[in-house]
């Protein structure tokens, strides 16, 4: 009796009827979707926002924590305005990828104006809210961001190299949009660390892609087909040799310039955070060679040892700013 009169004004669906049954399985199925599409997932990734303010050694003071947590949201918020953006474009290519058609777009779970509309809709929230939390140059990151990625669905993504370089621009804005809007200068080290890393990174998921979709790959993508292994091989060690320099010289120079002596801490802990960080680069080399990488987030959330390198580095770093 409870039960009945529960539903009384016809909210609960009639199981007599199967026309409502499917509608109902059709909504939820839609709205699972709609949250897969978003990938929860792939926000990984932001917490590159974190980088500078931490390396700076604020994110333990409350105002500039509070605005690199808000950044790390916003840039979640916009990420996945681009994934729906980029799905819906995407949609008749990722049919023939043996993964991504998968997709719930491609697959045809979500409409594409449905994701054409949510994404518009994350994409200005993410604007709106950058605004607010940290001014205008926060929020020309976030604009950039979401311009690149929409044009490199539209075209670019169909032209050699520069489809590389656009990839790797999304993790270096995530890492320029942390010091924005905490008001932490970035280095010159800093923005070739974070260059010189995005690219080693994108290459390999290309490189990860090309040995995975076999003779498959031109039709799926044209410039994977336009990529000789070896090219893109060179292209990795060109940027590990750099990243790993580049990363020296920052970790050297970083105790005069955070004023760390002052504070009683020895530059000692900078410098050996270089020995992790350099075998943490020869092991995800290691990965690319052998043709793993094509999801740079299910790497860093299944490779043992890739995430013991990054505690360590992060505990010996963190001991020079912090300790």
């Amino acid at each position: 009796m409870v039960r009945s009169l529960k539903y009384q004004g016809g909210n609960r669906p009639d199981s007599s009827n199967p026309s409502d049954l499917l509608e109902t399985a059709g909504s939820r199925a839609v709205w699972r979707g709609v949250v897969r599409v978003a990938r929860p997932k792939q926000w990984l990734k932001n917490v590159l926002v974190f980088a500078a303010p931490g390396a700076a050694g604020v994110l333990t003071h409350r105002h500039q924590g509070l605005l690199a947590l808000g950044a790390f949201g916003i840039f979640c918020l916009a990420a996945s305005g681009t994934y729906f953006v980029n799905d819906a474009l995407d949609a008749a290519a990722d049919r023939l990828h043996p993964v991504k058609r998968r997709r719930p777009v491609a697959a045809g779970i979500v409409s594409r104006g449905l994701a054409v509309g949510v994404g518009t809709g994350l994409l200005v929230g993410a604007l709106g809210l950058a605004w607010l939390l940290a001014g205008e140059r926060f929020t020309a990151v976030i604009a950039i961001y979401g311009g690149i990625v929409t044009v490199y669905s539209l075209r670019l993504k169909q032209e050699l190299i520069v489809d590389l370089a656009c990839v790797s621009s999304g993790f270096i804005l995530r890492a320029i949009a942390g010091g924005v809007a905490t008001g932490v200068p970035l280095t010159n080290w800093f923005i070739i660390v974070a260059s010189f890393g995005s690219l080693l990174v994108v290459t390999g998921k290309r490189s990860a892609e090309h040995s995975h979709l076999g003779e498959e790959r031109a039709a799926v993508r044209r410039t994977l087909g336009a990529y000789p292994p070896a090219f893109l091989r060179s292209v990795r060690l060109i940027s590990a040799a750099v990243l790993i320099g580049a990363y020296c010289q920052w970790a050297f120079g970083i105790t005069d310039r955070l004023g760390a002596l002052s504070h009683g801490h020895h530059p000692l802990w900078f410098e050996l955070s270089i020995v992790p960080f350099v075998l943490a680069v020869l092991h995800l080399e290691l990965r690319f060679e052998t043709g793993h990488g094509a999801a740079p987030e299910d790497l860093a959330l299944g490779d043992r040892m890739l995430q013991v390198l990054g505690l360590v580095w992060a505990a010996v770093f963190a001991a020079g700013i912090y300790g």
